[in-house]
């Protein structure tokens, strides 16, 4: 008669944090990060349907990175979630923390009890009435969550991202300016520069400044194109002009969520 097989407690987390990394680590990145006028979100997308980035509730705003059939299940939970708080309280007691943490204790749930984690890696935003009221949250696949500052990347190669991210971030800058420090990270994805162009990209902001309620904006078409040539013109390369086209959409603390 053979033993059963036994797997250790250690073991079996490991496993299921490798499997998770890997699942994520196939996908392009996205990076979440402040700019003079709110926060600018830019994930590496070919798809003009399957977004990586949302709008969840009226400043609050969702980005994710993975497997798409998970994340999108987050992000209808969290838009149903926000909708029934902000009906049954007040919209102001929709805060991208309260979110946040509602995601942190699903994948935590799911990590510790379910043979299969999510691969999945999300950011709830939310923008303030000022920059140092803006709030950025990471939460992992493991329900960890993690308060960051100023900027992220996340999937795909995020480290050399985030290095690439560092050398041009800057809070202060313009949209325009911001954008192509995101647009240089992400072309810098695999530590070779590459190709990466308006037809490649998904693009939203939250803008401070916006109507009082939905801060929410898609970035596509012949302004995603103007501000591109507008931020590489602004580090050095060729001037470009600024159409409009825009459509609304529908150093770190850390904490563990299960």
């Amino acid at each position: 008669m053979s033993m059963p097989f036994y797997v250790s407690p250690e073991q079996s987390m490991k496993d299921k944090a490798d499997y998770a990394r890997k699942g994520i680590a196939r996908g392009r990145s996205a990076v979440v990060l402040q700019y003079d006028g709110g926060i600018l979100f830019v994930a590496d997308n070919i798809s003009r349907t399957l977004h990586k980035i949302s709008e969840l509730y009226d400043r609050i705003a969702f980005a994710a990175v993975g497997r798409y059939n998970e994340f999108e299940n987050l992000r209808q939970m969290g838009v149903r979630m926000a909708d029934v708080r902000g009906y049954a309280y007040d919209r102001s007691d929709v805060s991208g923390r309260v979110l946040a943490n509602i995601y942190a204790q699903t994948l935590g749930t799911v990590f510790s009890e379910s043979n299969k984690p999510w691969e999945v890696e999300i950011v709830v935003a939310e923008v303030g009435e000022d920059a140092a009221a803006d709030q950025i949250y990471r939460i992992t696949f493991d329900g960890s969550v993690v308060d960051e500052q100023g900027f992220l990347a996340m999937g795909g190669s995020a480290e050399q991202v985030t290095t690439a991210l560092k050398e041009r971030f800057d809070k202060d800058a313009s949209l325009g300016d911001a954008l192509n420090a995101a647009v240089h990270a992400l072309r810098h994805e695999n530590g070779e520069e590459r190709d990466l162009d308006a037809g490649g990209l998904e693009v939203a902001v939250l803008e401070r400044e916006r109507r009082e309620h939905r801060k929410f904006r898609r970035i596509t078409g012949d302004r995603l194109t103007g501000l591109m040539e507008e931020g590489a013109s602004s580090a050095g390369g060729s001037g470009g002009g600024d159409s409009s086209e825009e459509e609304s959409g529908s150093g770190s603390a850390q904490q563990n969520g299960s």
